[in-house]
């Protein structure tokens, strides 16, 4: 791993099993052995010929690819439109979404993140919980200064109510807005008495869809579904006189009224505002996400 990291100038993982450092080894009572490496030799008249031709076919709208052992000049690429064309026709534009046609319609998540897209400032930082929140958060344009976080690597549901709670007492000076679904934060709910505790001042959008949306898209089976929580009857059973406000939205207009009191009466408050959206209110990026894996995970094994 040593060699392989000097030559390459990249990073490697050396493990160790956690058994091992304590036992000692006669070899570390001597000096260190030296490591060295052999230094790279180069060809000084194909050098010398590849930078005369590199210099002449410069000189002609062609190309030249360098890489760590070779030099490869091409006569010309021919132009291949594919992947652009491919792009645009999968690309979703930035814009404001279509507003709802009458009064009181059950709230639409691309709407909800319009809303939380004119929250963000250098004073915010926002959370994505795993889950649709992914992909909907990667959407969001965000302004200079303005945090973001998000956990993808393993996939853990339940992450950004804790993540919300220990960034919230680390960077105090900034507002965090999480967009956390119901799935998730029933595994984790436990962590909204320390945010209480503590006088933190976030703002949890709980976004209520009936289950673990992400994993119907992949797999969908009835113990995706989960019990319907009353979840701002639960955050105002633990909250006991701490500063904390919670409201129920279902849509647009109850949606403009929550914002506005987070951000203005209850600025200082931890602010809990469960959002209720249709159960296949789903981004076009998760249905596609979602079919990829599960043909992955259905393919047969490879044979042995």
């Amino acid at each position: 791993q040593f060699q392989t990291a000097l030559k390459a100038s990249k990073p490697v993982n050396i493990s160790i099993s956690c058994n091992l450092p304590a036992i000692p080894h006669p070899i570390f009572g001597s000096d260190p052995v030296r490591f060295t490496l052999s230094p790279k030799l180069s060809n000084k008249m194909g050098l010398e010929a590849a930078v005369e031709a590199a210099a002449e076919f410069l000189n002609k709208d062609k190309t030249i690819i360098v890489q760590p052992e070779r030099v490869s000049i091409t006569n010309g690429l021919k132009h291949d439109n594919t992947a652009y064309e491919n792009y645009h026709r999968i690309f979703v534009p930035a814009g404001h979404p279509l507003k709802t046609v009458e009064p009181k319609q059950p709230l639409r998540v691309d709407v909800l993140l319009q809303y939380i897209q004119n929250m963000l400032s250098s004073e915010t930082t926002i959370f994505a919980e795993a889950g649709d929140s992914w992909f909907n958060c990667q959407k969001l344009k965000l302004p200079t200064g303005c945090g973001y976080e998000f956990q993808m690597q393993h996939g853990s549901i339940g992450w950004a109510v804790g993540a919300t709670l220990g960034y919230a007492q680390a960077v105090p000076e900034k507002r965090e807005i999480a967009c956390i679904s119901d799935g998730s934060f029933q595994v984790t709910a436990q962590d909204v008495p320390a945010m209480l505790r503590c006088g933190q001042k976030s703002i949890i959008f709980l976004i209520n869809n009936g289950g673990y949306t992400i994993e119907v898209e992949i797999h969908d089976r009835p113990y995706h579904v989960v019990k319907n929580w009353n979840y701002t009857g639960l955050v105002e059973a633990i909250h006991n006189k701490g500063k904390c406000w919670t409201f129920k939205v279902c849509c647009e207009e109850e949606l403009i009224k929550a914002i506005e009191t987070a951000t203005g009466a209850m600025k200082d408050c931890l602010c809990f505002i469960e959002v209720i959206v249709h159960k296949d209110d789903t981004s076009k990026v998760l249905l596609e996400w979602g079919c990829r894996v599960a043909a992955t995970n259905g393919r047969p094994p490879y044979s042995q």
